[in-house]
């Protein structure tokens, strides 16, 4: 019989699982507010949402999940003692995450462009919240994608990995909701 408790059968850091969890909260806490506003003006929310671009958030979409596949994957890579492939993979992954932030940049501006801010309606302070809190963590995951690939340790490659599908996660969660859901 085993001594080892649920906590100690965990992948990964446990502090980064508290980490994923409170942010899961804090974006599920969000969109459950922007469901609730929703349900107050859905004829007014539907107008909002027909001024995204529901193609490059697609792009956004495959662009993270790709992404992620590659971090997964240099962690496979690592402990296969391909070391120059696991860095490439996740050197790759990080520039996919700063190819998401341009696209979200270029949907900024044109929303700039149409005179669309946080308060034009309550659908696009929701918007702007919820999209630019999760490209901070975006931004963010770059920032940890990069320093993993220099300081390359299995544990510190599965700790950004982990950080990195959390990042994922988010996004699969805000597409649909705030691009597609009408």
């Amino acid at each position: 019989m085993s001594d080892a408790s649920l906590i100690d059968e965990l992948p990964g850091e446990l502090m980064m699982w508290v980490l994923i969890v409170s942010e899961l909260l804090v974006f599920g806490a969000g969109l459950a507010a922007f469901m609730a506003v929703r349900l107050t003006d859905p004829a007014g929310f539907a107008e909002a949402q027909s001024h995204l671009y529901q193609t490059g958030a697609a792009l956004n979409t495959v662009v993270l999940v790709t992404s992620g596949y590659l971090a997964a994957q240099a962690l496979a890579l690592r402990n296969a003692a391909k070391r120059l492939h696991a860095r490439a993979a996740l050197i790759a992954a990080a520039a996919l995450g700063v190819v998401f932030l341009i696209i979200k940049g270029v949907e900024y501006a044109d929303k700039a462009a149409q005179g669309i801010s946080f308060d034009t309606h309550p659908f696009f302070m929701f918007y702007y919240l919820l999209t630019g809190f999760h490209a901070a963590h975006v931004a963010a995951g770059v920032g940890i994608l990069a320093l993993v690939a220099w300081r390359d340790h299995p544990r510190n490659i599965e700790a950004g990995a982990q950080f990195w599908h959390m990042v994922d996660l988010i996004w699969i969660l805000l597409f649909p909701v705030i691009y597609l859901l009408g």
